[in-house]
């Protein structure tokens, strides 16, 4: 076995080749994402790559919480009391529905086609349900910048339904996988976690956004922006690490401290989602090489077409659930359609969790991250590609001096 190359080594070849990656793909209008996983897919065959540095194999899982926590940071940010008010209950419905029809459509796919323990199916099922933010949020808070689909607030719904989406997957595959790892806690009891895991991934993320919007206020002109975002990430990391301790959906209380952040200090929120975006630049990048380099060719081949078939299983139970969440909206057909588009992506959870069944040693484990990768391959570019093709298409687009209403308030 070849010695691990040296730390430094590995992350520049990480940084500098997942930055290319990404620019090649966005040059061929695809996502930079695929481009950064399949660089790291390469990265990870190289003989010299077989043993990981081991502050690489220490470091991985803070690069997942960090990737997951900046996104869902941005979510918040761009999220408004006044229009959840207006589309509540279809957002509502957006965020559950398809979430729930897609995860247990997978966890029996996963069941039947592959043979996986129950709990383990359940796992990966909700591991591949979540949509993926690191497509879905740009995406939607650039057509919402540009006007488009104002008049029923079509980005913003899916941005928030899908927000939502993201943290009741992970919070349902936390629950699953200390079911598939403890063998004391059965479904009910499992499932009966799910309501307390809210409350307490709530109530504290809404009281740290709180504390956060009086401070940023009072002390707006002497605290720089760049300051703020540090205070803001490293309490937010905090906060994940007891939601870890306290088992519950640490990731909503993420969420919910940007959705403060910008109702109640607003010119600290715009300041806090611009530097955001530049330090997404860096963390989707670690992201996505590192979930690369840690797939089995192999494996994923030989899973190749049973694992299409769960893909284009739960997919189809996901677009059902659009459509339903959307049927009693005052959407016309083309705008539902582009929620169904819009909702097929899967790239950032799918990242962050698909190599845990496979780190924790349980059966199949090699299996659900060759399908996270698949899944990612299959959907991101689909999705995007479907997004800025039929966006403009499908939505209307508002006139320049009322493409944000809320701004005259």
């Amino acid at each position: 076995m070849p010695e691990a190359l040296p730390l430094n080594l590995v992350f520049v070849l990480i940084l500098l080749g997942g930055w290319a990656a990404g620019r090649l793909m966005l040059r061929l209008k695809l996502p930079a994402v695929l481009g950064m996983l399949l660089f790291g897919v390469g990265l990870g065959a190289l003989p010299l790559l077989a043993t990981w540095p081991e502050g690489l194999v220490v470091l991985e899982p803070f690069f997942t919480s960090f990737a997951l926590v900046v996104i869902l940071l941005r979510a918040g940010l761009g999220l408004r009391r006044q229009t959840l008010h207006r589309i509540g209950p279809t957002a509502l419905a957006m965020a559950i529905l398809p979430c729930l029809l897609e995860g247990i459509t997978l966890t029996l796919a996963l069941r039947l086609i592959f043979g996986f323990e129950w709990a383990i199916s359940a796992m990966g099922a909700f591991m591949l349900a979540a949509v993926s933010p690191a497509v879905v949020v740009p995406a939607m808070l650039h057509l919402s910048e540009s006007g488009y689909g104002k008049r029923n607030e079509v980005p913003t719904l899916i941005l928030a339904g899908a927000s939502v989406d993201d943290v009741l997957a992970i919070t349902l595959f936390a629950i699953f996988t200390r079911m598939a790892t403890a063998e004391s806690v059965g479904v009910a009891e499992g499932l009966l976690l799910l309501p307390r895991a809210l409350l307490l991934g709530l109530i504290p993320g809404w009281l740290l956004g709180l504390a956060l919007a009086r401070w940023f206020n009072k002390a707006y002109t002497r605290i720089r922006a760049t300051e703020k975002t540090i205070v803001l990430i490293t309490l937010a990391l905090m906060l994940v690490q007891v939601g870890d301790w306290l088992h519950s959906a640490a990731l909503l209380g993420v969420m919910t401290v940007g959705f403060l952040l910008l109702e109640r200090a607003e010119p600290v929120a715009h300041e806090l989602a611009g530097k955001l975006a530049r330090i997404w630049i860096f963390a989707e990048i670690f992201l996505f090489v590192l979930i690369g380099m840690q797939v089995e060719p192999a494996v994923a081949l030989q899973a190749g077409p049973r694992a299409l078939l769960v893909i284009v299983l739960g997919l189809s139970a996901r677009s059902l659930g659009v459509w339903i969440s959307t049927s009693r909206s005052r959407m016309g057909r083309g705008e539902r359609f582009f929620c169904v588009l819009a909702f097929l992506p899967k790239a950032t959870v799918q990242a962050a969790l698909g190599g845990v069944a496979l780190g924790l040693g349980l059966p199949g484990g090699d299996v659900l991250l060759a399908l996270a990768v698949l899944s990612i391959l299959i959907t991101a570019p689909l999705g995007l590609i479907g997004i800025r093709l039929a966006g403009p298409k499908l939505l209307d687009l508002a006139p320049p001096d009322l493409a944000d209403p809320e701004d005259a308030d």
